[in-house]
């Protein structure tokens, strides 16, 4: 029943965000509350049946992926849509609006519509008095057809659909309160530099549909696996790193990441489901997906891995001094993101999966739990005006500790698991390029757990920082704000031993699970010609009981103790006017930090010129002014010439079209014959008579002539 109907599972938001958008503005919240959190729950309710008929379905069918085709949405019927693929053949273009689970969608499935519904559950009492209820729940539900839509498409078109989905959505949430320029600034930011990562991925479909001869992943992993390509093939490298051009977006990834910090801008529940589960991992999701291509593409995975370990060590470094607590989980998210691809790069497919897994249901829990605190604090989001907060609101402070202890990888919460393997797999990758990966992987662990517990230790330990009003009001959330804090917790505890690894007694189920999806992925991603590349999964399994995991393990560990310890000393009995460690140590560095790198002023000198200093424009030389004068001066230049020359065209057309043409030709003739006509005008008396004497007179006058010539 549920596999069969597993296209309500999209359709059931889209049923509630349609009702919205219509009838909305006429609906009690109540009402509003119970169509879209209802049509969510559901929406989970038949994810998980889906997902439990297909274990039951897919030993019994070789462990296939389960595929419905709804209808041909795109196809040759009239011939038309037809291209010549690399070897000359002819192709029929095809895009079916149809859905395929497996077990990687599978685990998208079921943390995507739980997470989304306990978020949507906890927006209830967040948004309870602010304006415009029903269009943002409108919006969240079509934020999660998208998604969903994303996940479960057959196809790169579909999910194409899906892709451009929660951009669109994603630009409508973070621009939420667009009476605020802060807010529509963001929100054109994301919509913007999404756009840049969407080519990408636009032109990777294009290049493997021109390629392969299909769009349909089904025919795309069989064709990448058939043994007719080669490793280091161009032109698949050529059309992965496009992919991942396009994953970089969408998954805020250097240099495209600047728009997801900024996406704070829009209501806590909208931070909570773009950083946690839902938008930021589509990147990590579609490559993920196109494993089978990367794999042909060692070049490409290289490339993967090098860009996710610098974003997460850049990001980790900028969380380090941010004192706004939503900016400090945005920038967490940035570099957990990058643990993702860097597992991706390093053929860790399973493992990168297994991150994505747990960190949606830690990082949901940090930001539905910096939300309860700025509800607390009455909006206020800066953790320099907070502290003592743990014995007011016990069951935030009890539920977040939790969450960042599972962050920052200590046992046996979710965390530890994911990211151990992350490490140990990337220990274990051939070369000693590799190892440096590690070290960077290492680095922003110690890191993490340093701003993680500066976050606690600011916001619920220390002196109380904030004004007697602000205080007086402090209270903890309602029940429908905390627990979806409560399931989260537990899921932040308890996730993770689904991955329990061989080196501690366990059977790492989660993986096993993926291993129709992954496991031809994870054998040998570093193939080069003549030279031997990384172990195949399975010969893994034995290394996992070798005393080097023990040791990374035991680092691990430490680095988050130590992470732990520091900011602890630093900020636990921090008062007003406390000084930063790293603004006390070196200045310079603790600015640069504090502002980014200067990463923004720097892409608005180089594309906007917006930038200045006092009256002097800082992007004088920059692309910006020069694309500003280019266009000023060329473009419209251009058109105002075009539309000079029409004008003029036109006028002279004109007095042609009158003068000429009308004059000369058609009136010209008209008034010579009215002149030629006043001399028979004058016989013309109107009298019988007088025509039957010119007649006469005529008669008489013809047969004088005819008788006397």
């Amino acid at each position: 029943m549920f596999l069969s109907h597993i296209y309500l599972i999209p359709l059931l938001p889209a049923v509630g965000a349609a009702l919205m958008f219509f009838f909305g503005r006429k609906l009690q919240k109540a009402t509003v509350s119970a169509v879209c959190v209802g049509s969510v729950v559901l929406a989970f309710i038949m994810a998980c049946g889906a997902v439990l008929q297909y274990t039951n379905w897919a030993p019994a069918h070789d462990h296939k992926p389960y595929e419905t085709i709804l209808y041909t949405w795109l196809g040759t019927d009239t011939g038309h849509l037809t291209y010549v693929t690399h070897d000359g053949a002819q192709s029929s273009f095809q895009a079916d609006a149809g859905f395929l689970l497996d077990p990687l969608s599978s685990i998208w499935l079921l943390f995507v519509t739980g997470v989304g519904m306990l978020i949507h559950i906890y927006s209830v009492g967040y948004m309870a008095h602010e304006g415009g209820y029903y269009r943002f729940f409108g919006y969240l539900n079509l934020f999660m057809f998208s998604m969903l839509t994303l996940i479960l498409a057959n196809n790169y078109v579909l999910m194409f659909v899906g892709w451009e989905g929660v951009g669109l959505c994603s630009y409508l949430l973070i621009g939420f309160y667009f009476h605020r320029k802060s807010a529509s600034d963001a929100a054109n930011k994301a919509f913007i530099v999404n756009r840049i990562g969407d080519a990408g991925f636009l032109l990777g479909m294009f290049f493997i549909a021109w390629y392969m001869g299909s769009l349909r992943f089904i025919d795309v992993t069989g064709a990448a696996r058939s043994g007719h390509f080669q490793i280091g093939d161009p032109i698949i490298t050529a059309a992965t790193l496009l992919l991942f051009v396009g994953a970089c977006g969408k998954s805020a990834q250097l240099p495209l990441y600047v728009w997801l910090p900024d996406a704070m801008e829009g209501p806590t529940p909208v931070s909570a489901l773009i950083h946690a589960a839902t938008m930021v991992t589509a990147g990590v999701y579609m490559v993920a997906r196109s494993n089978a291509l990367f794999v042909l593409a060692p070049k490409s995975m290289l490339v993967v891995a090098i860009v996710g370990a610098l974003t997460a060590i850049f990001a980790a470094s900028i969380g380090l001094v941010q004192n706004d607590i939503k900016r400090v989980l945005a920038y967490s998210t940035v570099s957990q993101l990058g643990y993702m691809f860097l597992a991706l790069g390093v053929g860790a497919f399973s493992a990168g999966v297994f991150h994505v897994f747990t960190h949606a249901f830690f990082k949901a829990l940090l930001f539905l739990g910096a939300g309860s605190v700025i509800h607390a604090m009455s909006g206020e989001q800066d953790m320099r005006n907070m502290g003592d907060l743990r014995v007011r609101i016990p069951t935030t402070y009890w539920t977040m500790f939790i969450a960042t202890l599972a962050i920052t990888g200590i046992p046996p919460f979710a965390g530890f698991f994911s990211k151990d393997e992350i490490l140990w797999q990337t220990w274990t990758s051939e070369g000693g390029a590799y190892r440096v990966l590690w070290f960077i992987g290492y680095a922003t662990a110690l890191m993490t757990a340093f701003y993680m517990f500066r976050l606690i230790y600011l916001t619920f330990y220390s002196k109380p920082r904030m004004s007697h009003e602000v205080e007086h009001h402090i209270h903890e959330s309602p029940m429908s704000m905390t627990m979806p804090l409560v399931i989260l917790a537990v899921c932040s505890l308890f996730a993770g031993f689904l991955g329990w690894p061989h080196s501690l007694g366990g059977s790492d189920r989660f993986a096993r699970f993926l291993d129709p999806v992954f496991a031809h992925g994870e054998a040998r991603v570093f193939v080069e010609e003549g030279k031997a590349g990384q172990l195949a999964a399975g010969e893994k399994e034995e290394e996992h009981t070798s005393p080097t995991e023990y040791l990374l393990m035991f680092l691990s560990v430490a680095a988050a103790g130590a992470g732990w310890f520091m900011a602890g000393r630093s900020y636990r009995n921090a008062d007003k006017g406390y000084v930063e460690p790293i603004a006390a140590a070196s200045a310079p560095v603790y600015n640069t930090l504090l502002n980014k790198y200067y990463v923004d002023e720097g892409y608005d000198y180089v594309f906007t010129g917006r930038r200045k200093m006092g009256d002097v424009r800082l992007g004088v030389l920059g692309a910006g002014e020069a694309s500003s004068w280019f266009d000023t001066h060329i473009i419209d230049g251009a058109v105002n010439a075009a539309g000079s020359i029409t004008r003029g065209t036109a006028t002279f057309s004109s007095w042609w079209d009158k003068w000429i043409i009308d004059g000369i030709g058609v009136n010209g003739p008209a008034i010579l014959a009215r002149m030629l006509s006043y001399p028979a005008r004058l016989f013309e008396w109107g009298l019988v008579q007088w025509y039957a004497l010119v007649m006469t007179a005529g008669l008489v006058g013809f047969a004088f002539y005819y008788v006397y010539h």
